[in-house]
């Protein structure tokens, strides 16, 4: 079955000749199918940063941490953190990477502003070697309607 045809506008970019070079060989290293690829991947990217920036946008995201999980007590502080931000913390994976090390992703929904203070506030534990959070443009649908008064 062919996909629908997506709408797309045409825009002019003008570039350095050595910019150029570096777009294409990027292109090619990363496998792109074209520069309009490419480029409209960059503009996403940089639009989730903007709207990052401003803080209220609703975003979806991971953040990433990696721990020591034999420091006294980091798992249950790390715990009750996903519990008492429940509505931003979507989903959790943990996996043991070595005897004390253990790497912990969290799905994330909610104000950037919001999902950045919880990633601080965990990143700020005792144990937590280091982290990120990524986010995205993105909603993920809600898993139930709400429901409706009676």
């Amino acid at each position: 079955m062919d996909k629908p045809a997506t709408l797309v506008s045409r825009i002019s970019v003008s570039l350095q000749p050595e910019l150029l070079a570096e777009l294409d060989r990027m292109v090619e290293s990363r496998g792109y199918d074209s520069r309009s690829q490419a480029i409209g991947e960059m503009v996403h990217y940089q639009l989730a940063e903007h709207k990052r920036s401003l803080g209220n946008e609703v975003m979806a995201g991971t953040l990433t941490l990696l721990y020591n999980r034999s420091t006294r007590g980091l798992q249950g502080r790390l715990a009750d953190l996903q519990y008492q931000y429940i509505a931003e913390v979507v989903s959790s994976l943990h996996v043991h990477l070595t005897e004390d090390r253990m790497l912990e992703v969290l799905l994330v929904q909610g104000p950037a502003a919001r999902l950045q203070a919880i990633s601080d506030e965990m990143l700020a534990q005792r144990g937590v070697i280091t982290g990120r959070l990524e986010l995205l443009a993105a909603v993920i649908p809600p898993l139930h309607a709400p429901a409706s008064a009676a």
